[in-house]
Parts: structure tokens; sequence; C-alpha cells
């Protein structure tokens, strides 16, 4: 496969974490939080609702006391693998919808991390008692898709009796889902064999060259060469067999008595 350039699908991670920030920055400056600041955007099911996540994307926590600082430090590493994957496929010439994908995942990972690591000291938003507002900023959500909220029945193990509603959450979550989402539903195409014409080609060497500039004369095999030589000397032969008209010597007419 042809090599490609990582530097195009940098360019729509950099796109959407601009994207991100900006859309982050703005619902922080300009809108109140919780109901008093809610804005409809569709009718009842689609609104901006600023709220404040400590935690995982769509307002999954990790319920340790460094449960914050190990989120974040598990997102700065994922971000460089992410980041280092994204360019180990390109260089191996992977599908196009492969890399859009990786970029957008890339993406969402890099706007949670500056959340995490610099909203807390420039934003002042790191929950109370926190050790230190390094790495302990919370994440801006604002997108609500009001579909379903109320109490879980108290069958339900775990989360039963409490109250519950969609998640609320911000674009960086949106790249990573659709990212994933995209990943899953193409897999195949994105993750399975090479094509039969590519597969019966060498992968590499001088012979995939070679192959390519020989004339075809150096493909045919010593009997297929000498075929044409056989036939030469085999007409040449039967017409040597043959009598010309001057050897042919007339006969003498018979004399009458």
């Amino acid at each position: 496969m042809i090599q490609k350039s990582p530097y195009k699908y940098f360019l729509l991670t950099l796109f959407l974490i601009a994207l991100d920030q900006g859309v982050k920055l703005a619902v922080h400056f300009y809108m109140a939080p919780g109901f008093a600041g809610q804005v409809k955007v569709a009718g009842d099911w689609l609104k901006l609702h600023y709220v404040l996540n400590p935690g995982m994307a769509f307002g999954m926590q990790l319920g340790h006391e460094y449960g914050k600082l190990l989120l974040s430090i598990f997102r700065l590493f994922a971000m460089v693998g992410i980041g280092y994957y994204l360019v180990s496929l390109a260089h191996r010439g992977a599908p196009n919808g492969l890399l859009w994908a990786m970029a957008m995942i890339l993406a969402g990972a890099v706007g949670n991390v500056i959340d995490s690591t610099f909203y807390g000291v420039f934003l002042n938003n790191a929950p109370y008692g926190s050790p230190t507002p390094w790495f302990h900023g919370q994440v801006i959500d604002m997108i609500f898709v009001d579909v379903w909220e109320g109490f879980i029945p108290e069958w339900v193990p775990v989360w039963g009796g409490q109250y519950y509603s969609t998640p609320i959450f911000n674009i960086a979550d949106s790249c990573i889902f659709v990212g994933v989402c995209i990943i899953l539903f193409f897999q195949r195409r994105f993750f399975g064999e090479p094509p039969i014409e590519d597969s019966l080609l060498p992968i590499s060497g001088p012979d995939a060259v070679e192959a390519s500039v020989l004339p075809a004369s150096e493909f045919l095999d010593e009997d297929d060469e000498q075929k044409p030589m056989n036939k030469e000397t085999e007409t040449s032969s039967d017409d040597s067999q043959q009598p010309t008209p001057e050897s042919v010597i007339p006969e003498e007419p018979k004399r009458l008595d």
C-alpha cells in the first residue's frame, strides 16, 4: 500500500479541538449553570444545559480519592498513544475512513485533557477539597438530548431508586463516540484481508521491480524459445526434399516403328 501523510488528518483534529474549546469557553462565560441558563435548541428534546463533569465522558466518575488524578493521567497517555497510532496507520497506508475516525477520537481525547489539566487553574472550577487545581479541572458539558428523565425502579441493581436523565455531553465526547462507531460499523472494510490483486504481488524486494521492467522474452521457457527455431528448420528440411524444376528429367518420347 502507498504511504499517506498524517498531516491532513491532524488538521481535522486541530479544527475539532478549537471548536470544542470555543464552545466550552462560550458556555462558561455566557451561560448560567443548571436549569437557570438552559437554552432550547430544537423543541424540548435538544437543549444547551451548562453542567460541570468531574469524571469521565457522559458524566461517569471514578469513586476514589485520587480517581480524578488517575483519570487525567490516563487521558494523557491515551492522547499520546492515539496520536502515535494515527501516524503509524497513515504510514502503513490505512483506509481514509479509519484515519478520519482516529483523528476524531484524538480530538475528543485532547479536548477533555485540556479541561482536566488547565480548567482547574484558569477557570477555577476544580472540585472543593482537591489537593491541587492542576489535573483536577472539571469538564464543561452542554449538549442535552432530553429523551428521558425520572427515577429508576428500586429493583434495578446499583442505580435503583435514584433520579437519572439522559447524559449531558460535549463536542469532544461526540467526536469520540462518532469515531468509535465508524470503526465498529466499517471494521471489515478497515481491517479486512487485502485485495486479491495486492496479495498476489510481492510485498517488497527487487523482484517486484524487475518483474515490471523485464522483457517478455525473459519469462519464456527454453522449450518455448526453441519452438520457433525448430519450426523453421522443419520447413527448410521439407523444402529441401521437394524436387526442383531443374532436377526433373523429362522422359524421352517413344519411337513408333
